[in-house]
Order: C-alpha cells, then sequence, then structure tokens
C-alpha cells in the first residue's frame, strides 16, 4: 500500500512539473559571433551586421569554449523584469 501512494504521489508531482513547463515562456535563438563577452552579457553580431545583447547570469550552460569570436547559437527567453500600469484613457 505504502508503495501505492508513493506512486501516486510522484505521478502527481511529475504532472504538476509537465505543466508548469509548458506554462513557460518560448525559447528563441540567436546566431552569429562574439563581439563582447561578460558575466553579465553576450554580444553577437548576425552576419548582417546587427547586434545583439542577452543578458546572462551563470545559469546557462555553455558547451565549448565561449569567447570573443566563436561563432555560437544563443538560446534564451524573453522575461519581464518590471511592468508598469498605465491609468486607462478616458
Amino acid at each position: 500500500m505504502r508503495a501505492f501512494v508513493t506512486s501516486i504521489a510522484l505521478a502527481l508531482y511529475l504532472a504538476a512539473w509537465t505543466v508548469s513547463a509548458a506554462e513557460s515562456a518560448n525559447t528563441y535563438q540567436v546566431t552569429g559571433t562574439v563581439v563582447e563577452l561578460t558575466a553579465m552579457k553576450i554580444v553577437v553580431q548576425k552576419p548582417n551586421d546587427e547586434k545583439w545583447e542577452i543578458g546572462r547570469d551563470g545559469t546557462a550552460k555553455v558547451d565549448g569554449n565561449l569567447k570573443v569570436g566563436a561563432k555560437v547559437t544563443v538560446y534564451y527567453r524573453m522575461m519581464a523584469t518590471k511592468v508598469e500600469v498605465k491609468p486607462a484613457e478616458k
């Protein structure tokens, strides 16, 4: 009986985790050459000379040697950091 209850609890946990993962923001990507790199940001220059600045906090998984001049694809999500609600117009 204890194994049955544990199995049900695990199934409910996995179901809740799956729902929360499904509700997360979309993932986007940008591909280009790293032109600036700090502990807080990566600046990627696309082939059309457009530069994209992506913030970083050290939790991103890095595959390979990340350095200026490296060709990369950065995967990111848009996350709100502040929301200001304006009064409705009359």
